[in-house]
C-alpha cells in the first residue's frame, strides 16, 4: 500500500504541528512531505530542514506546485491560528485538496459559513475538524453505546475541560501560545471557550448525537485580559435535555483534565481523558468498565479496526489524533478507488465545526447579557 503524502500549513512554531506530524506517521500509511510551517520564510525552511520535508515560505505556493503536478499531496494539515484557518482552508478546498483543520473551524461565524458552503460543493473533496478526543477508541464506544440505547433516554449531560496553564498572564512574558490565544485579533470572540470549550461542546454533542437549542452562560477573564480565561455554560439539547459545561483555564494544578458524565433513564457512563483507556457504564446497582481494545458485543465493525495494540498497553492521545487521520485516509483511498479499505468512522467534520462556531456566537452573547438565554 503506497502511503498517502501530507502537506502541513503552520505548526514549525508550535507544539501541535509535532504532535500532528507524529500522528500523521504512527501507522506507516502517510507521511508528511512538505510544508509552509512557519510565516517567516528562514523559520519555515529551518523547520522543514529539521522535519526532512519540503519547505515552501507561503502556502499558496505548495498548492500551486501541487497542482501543477510538481509536488504529490493528498491532503494538507491546517495547524495555524484560528484567524488563518479560513483563507487556509478555502484555498485547499478550492483547489480539490482534502483539508484536516484545526479547531475551532475559523475566526468567525461568515467565515465558517463559507466554508460549509464551499465543502457541500466539493462534496468529493472531504473535509476533517481535529476534535482530537474523538479519536479516543472508548469515546467512541461511548458514542455507539449511547446511540444504541444503553442508557436509556439522556436527560443530563456534564461535560468539561480545565487547564492551569493561563491562571497568571503568561502572554505578557512573550510565550507564543499564550499570545496568540489570548489576542482576540487571532483568536476571535473567545479564549478559553473557543480554544477548549469547544472540545468539551462537541465531546458531548458528537458522544450523544444530540443537538444544542440555546445556552446560558458566564464568561470571566483575569484583569488585563482581552477574552475569556473561565467558560461556564448551561444549555438546553435538542431532546430537552439539560447541558452543564465547564471549561478554565485558570484552573490551577489542572492540566488537561478532559471528559463527561452522561445521564440516561437506564444508566449512565463516564469518560476521562487523563484516563483515557476506561469507559464507565452504571446502571443504578453495578459498575461495569469497558478497556480498551478488548472487543465489545454490538459494536460497529468500524471502531474494532481502531485499536493497535493488546489491552493493557497504553494508546493515549497521540493515537487518537492519528485514528482522526485514519478516518480522513480511508475516506480518501475509497475515493481514490483503492479496495478493500477498511471502514471509516464518522468523526467531526465541518457540521460540527459551524455548531462550535455558532456556540461560541451564543455564549458570548449570553455572558455580555448576564446569562439570558439565546437560542443558536
Amino acid at each position: 500500500m503506497k502511503k498517502l503524502k501530507v502537506g502541513m500549513i503552520g505548526g514549525g512554531g508550535g507544539f501541535f504541528g509535532k504532535v500532528h506530524h507524529r500522528a500523521i506517521s504512527l501507522d506507516a500509511t502517510r507521511e508528511v512531505v512538505a510544508g509552509a510551517l512557519h510565516q517567516d520564510p528562514a523559520m519555515c525552511a529551518k523547520f522543514a530542514d529539521e522535519w526532512g520535508v519540503v519547505g515552501y515560505p507561503d502556502y499558496k505556493m505548495m498548492i500551486a506546485d501541487w497542482k501543477a503536478g510538481k509536488l504529490e499531496l493528498d491532503y494538507v494539515t491546517i495547524v495555524t491560528p484560528n484567524f488563518l484557518h479560513a483563507e487556509q482552508a478555502l484555498a485547499c478546498l478550492e483547489a480539490g485538496l482534502p483539508v484536516m483543520c484545526e479547531k475551532p473551524l475559523s475566526y468567525s461565524m461568515k467565515e465558517a459559513l463559507a466554508i460549509k458552503a464551499l465543502a457541500k460543493k466539493r462534496k468529493k473533496v472531504p473535509f476533517a475538524l481535529s476534535h482530537t478526543y474523538t479519536g479516543h477508541p472508548m469515546m467512541m464506544l461511548a458514542r455507539e453505546l449511547i446511540q444504541g440505547g444503553k442508557i436509556g433516554d439522556v436527560r443530563k449531560v456534564e461535560t468539561y475541560y480545565n487547564q492551569g496553564w493561563l491562571a497568571t498572564l503568561l502572554e505578557k512574558t512573550g510565550q507564543q501560545q499564550a499570545a496568540w490565544r489570548t489576542n482576540p485579533k487571532m483568536s476571535g470572540i473567545s479564549g478559553c471557550g473557543g480554544d477548549i470549550g469547544t472540545h468539551a461542546l462537541i465531546n458531548a454533542l458528537w458522544t450523544t448525537g444530540l443537538g444544542l437549542k440555546k445556552v446560558s452562560a458566564r464568561l470571566t477573564a483575569l484583569p488585563g485580559r482581552a477574552l475569556d480565561d473561565d467558560f461556564n455554560v448551561f444549555g438546553q439539547l435538542s431532546n430537552g435535555a439539560t447541558l452543564v459545561l465547564t471549561s478554565s483555564q485558570i484552573a490551577i494544578g489542572h492540566k488537561n483534565d478532559c471528559g463527561f458524565r452522561i445521564y440516561g433513564s437506564k444508566g449512565s457512563i463516564e469518560w476521562a481523558q487523563e484516563h483515557s483507556e476506561e469507559l464507565h457504564y452504571f446502571d443504578g446497582n453495578t459498575r461495569v468498565t469497558y478497556f480498551q481494545n478488548i472487543p465489545v458485543e454490538g459494536t460497529s465493525e468500524a471502531l474494532k479496526t481502531y485499536g493497535r495494540i493488546p489491552c493493557g498497553h497504553h494508546e493515549d492521545f497521540l493515537e487518537a489524533l492519528a485514528n482522526l487521520h485514519t478516518s480522513l485516509e480511508r475516506k480518501i483511498r475509497v475515493i481514490k478507488g483503492e479496495k478493500n479499505v477498511a471502514p471509516s468512522y464518522n468523526h467531526p467534520g465541518v457540521d460540527e465545526g459551524v455548531l462550535g462556531m455558532k456556540f461560541l456566537v451564543a455564549a458570548v452573547a449570553s455572558s455580555k447579557k448576564k446569562g439570558a438565554w439565546v437560542s443558536l
